[in-house]
């Protein structure tokens, strides 16, 4: 038992489920990037998905970045994608971010799930099983 900010005790559980009925563990995993236009972030998806790589792609509204960059400050209009995958497959998601990006540097981050819906991870498991032949570098 932990206190909460009002110091009242409450129960953090740790998501953990009987090897009997199925593991959830960190095998699924969201990955997140940001492409410069709509249509860019919509093909992408459509690929990843298409491919067995996600079993879902969230293109969110556009978001204003500020980074620094080649020893300069700047700020670009982008669209953020949130991909639901599996551990297994982020060498071949990330393979295929790279080789349909434009950014010299992606960004291209891997977010462990360590809990969720059981039926929803179970879904991402299910959709990814079957996954296409593997990209290939051009």
């Amino acid at each position: 038992m932990r206190s909460n900010r009002r110091g009242k005790r409450v129960k953090f559980a740790i998501f953990t489920r009987r090897a009997s009925e199925g593991a959830y563990t960190v095998e699924h995993i969201l990955v997140i990037t940001n492409l410069p236009d709509r249509t860019q972030a919509l093909a992408l998806a459509q690929k990843l998905v298409e491919a067995r790589l996600a079993a879902c792609v969230n293109v969110l509204a556009d978001c204003v970045s500020v980074y620094w960059w080649h020893d300069k400050s700047e700020t670009a209009s982008e669209v953020p994608l949130f991909i639901k995958t599996l551990a297994r497959h982020y060498a071949a998601v990330e393979q295929l971010i790279k080789s349909e990006h434009p950014y010299e540097l992606p960004e291209v981050i891997a977010v462990p799930i360590s809990s969720g819906l059981p039926a929803y991870l179970k879904w991402i498991a299910a959709e990814t099983a079957a996954t296409a032949a593997p990209i290939k570098d051009d």
